[in-house]
């Protein structure tokens, strides 16, 4: 029966065609009925997958191909989910490692090879976008063996065989040559059978099963995905689970399945060298083993990557609370939050002292934005604060989390991103000058990133593309890094923005709103020219007499107002700050609303 199945990771840079390659081979493999209708990017069931183009989590699906099951995992491939890829490797016997045939390798592929080389796992390559206008496909391959024999690649993987394909067009060829594309990704299929072994495990053996990914179900809480390593597992039947710490616990599986297309099957018993699910122990986590009763024999445990990101999520208490959202207490986002950890490996969550806000610990300020959009999107009110980076103490010293960024900008905004970079405590090891592009290369504090987007946007005019992983902690520098330069304006006033007080105001700086919104006191509505917060009055009006008239307003051009994402916000606010999010609108705030009020403070505390 192993003989039969094949257990591959796709894995790959963001946005190099993973999740549009596995589409292509459920699709070419004949997995969907004739009358199905299939949408792009299957695999990402997340609406939020869909609208930014990534995958969050991995998934699980599986083809018959020949007489052959390949088990297929999607994994993510930004940073700050990485830690899924590292799991991943743990549940496979090789890789499909996908290459943008115009952009070559990118930080993200020097990560996830770095991970399928240190397991020792079997390399197939695949160069996807073969169709792409001025690609250079022979370059890309140099740049990729340079890439493998860096990373210390052993002569069996530096013999990697190559697929050339155009997932989004579902074609494929072991040819260079684009004219000798076909519509099938039966190249692809055939190579993986080939190079890729079957896994190893013996079903007479006792029995060996590790999740390495969590999922969650309201109705059998934690399930634990992974391959079994050893032996058979039967639905219905007791085993012994010895978990991370050393002890066991006895339970009983209520529930097993398989994967085929995007469906889970459900059944009886799963052997030796497949993927499965099983449910019945409700805190199963990463990295345990599941065996017979009386047989312990621990598999060796997973790495975990280490959260570098803080944040407080709390109940929304502005005066529009409870208008836009039906979701609205502290409770019902700490049964949310608890939810979400229980199949985020990467997510914490503490209660705080005052009962009404938590403190939520993840990856990085996208892995947070990720799951505040999906909070919103469910009905959810919160307010969150700052992203803050987590400190660390190694061998009595304070450090803090260190990242790899790359940044590739055309030549003319090269100087202005150096000397943004160097302001932020940032160390070039890299930098090269092709064809009108710059990459730059630093290592950075994380701190360094927060609120980095939006400054490094307007300065390359939209222009410049960053990537970045985390590499180490280090001792800690003792300098206020990436801190905002301006101050803001603050409404003093509640109701709606009229166009005459916007006028007057839109001198004083760069204004987020537009006539009609409306306003509370302690709103920041706009950014102001100098460093000092500034109290604005946005819902005047002008005086009407009998000589003005107030259709006069009608005429008053104002300024388009600065557009501000989730992520343009948690970027954008300061330490004395909040963003309130409902599922309609996305405000940023003072902690401190009342004027009188933040002016006292902020005059007790200079």
């Amino acid at each position: 029966m192993n003989e039969k199945i094949r257990n591959v990771a796709i894995i790959a840079h963001v946005d190099h065609g993973k999740t549009t390659i596995v589409d292509a081979m459920l699709k070419s493999s004949n997995t969907f009925r004739d009358n199905s209708k299939v949408d792009n990017c299957v695999m990402d069931y997340n609406p939020l997958e869909h609208e930014r183009g990534i995958t969050i989590l991995a998934k699980t699906t599986a083809i018959n191909y020949n007489g052959y099951k390949i088990n297929i995992v999607d994994t993510p491939g930004h940073a700050d989910f990485s830690g899924e890829v590292e799991r991943i490797m743990n549940m496979v016997d090789g890789v499909c490692l996908l290459v943008d045939a115009f952009d070559g390798p990118m930080p993200q592929t020097r990560f996830v090879l770095k991970q399928a080389i240190y397991y020792k796992l079997p390399i197939v390559v695949v160069i996807n976008k073969v169709d792409r206008p001025n690609c250079d496909i022979s370059r890309c391959i140099d740049l990729l063996m340079e890439l493998f024999i860096e990373l210390g690649a052993s002569d069996s993987q530096l013999d990697f065989p190559l697929v050339y394909s155009s997932a989004l067009n579902e074609t494929s060829s072991l040819n260079q040559d684009i004219a000798s594309q076909e519509k099938t990704m039966e190249p692809l299929f055939d190579t993986i059978i080939k190079y890729i072994p079957a896994p190893n495990g013996d079903k007479n053996n006792d029995l060996q099963f590790q999740p390495s990914i969590l999922d969650y179900n309201k109705y059998v809480g934690r399930i634990g995905i992974g391959r079994v390593d050893n032996g058979v597992i039967e639905v219905n039947k007791t085993y012994t689970c010895v978990r991370n710490d050393g002890s066991t616990v006895d339970f009983k599986v209520q529930k097993l399945f398989t994967f085929h297309g995007l469906e889970r099957v459900d059944v009886d018993f799963v052997e030796a060298g497949d993927i499965c699910g099983i449910a019945g122990l409700s805190n199963i986590n990463v990295g345990e083993t599941v065996c017979l009763q009386g047989k312990n024999n621990p598999l060796p445990q997973l790495r975990i990557d280490e959260p570098t990101m803080r944040m407080s999520f709390g109940a929304n208490h502005s005066p529009f609370s409870g208008k836009e959202g039906t979701i609205l207490t502290a409770q019902k986002i700490g049964e949310r939050l608890y939810e979400e950890s229980q199949k985020d490996v990467s997510l914490r969550f503490l209660q705080e002292n005052n009962n009404e806000s938590f403190v939520v610990i993840g990856r990085g300020e996208l892995h947070l934005s990720v799951l505040i959009e999906t909070m919103r999107r469910e009905g959810f009110e919160l307010q969150v604060s700052k992203p803050e980076v987590i400190i660390k103490e190694i061998d009595g010293k304070e450090c803090e989390p260190f990242e790899e960024l790359q940044i590739d900008v055309p030549d003319e905004y090269a100087g202005n991103v150096m000397n943004l970079v160097g302001s932020r405590n940032a160390e070039n090891i890299y930098m090269n000058s092709e064809n009108g592009l710059t990459r730059l290369i630093y290592i950075i504090p994380s701190r360094g990133l927060i609120s980095f987007m939006n400054p490094f946007m307007t300065l390359t005019k939209g222009n410049g593309i960053i990537n970045h992983t985390f590499k180490e902690f280090r001792p800690l520098i003792n300098k206020n890094i990436g801190q905002r330069n301006n101050g803001v304006l603050v409404a003093t006033d509640q109701g709606q923005a009229t166009a005459y007080a916007l006028k007057s105001t839109e001198e004083r700086g760069v204004m987020f709103i537009e006539p009609g919104v409306n306003v509370y006191e302690g709103m920041i509505v706009g950014e102001n020219k100098y460093q000092n917060d500034l109290a604005v009055n946005v819902v005047k009006t002008k005086n009407l007499t009998n000589e003005r008239s107030a259709s006069k307003d009608t005429t008053i051009v104002l300024k388009s107002p600065r557009r501000m994402s989730l992520e343009d916000c948690l970027d954008y606010i300061d330490s004395d700050e909040l963003v309130e999010i409902t599922p309609k609108s996305i405000r940023m705030r003072k902690k401190i609303l009342n004027t009188a009020e933040r002016k006292k403070y902020e005059a007790h505390h200079q």
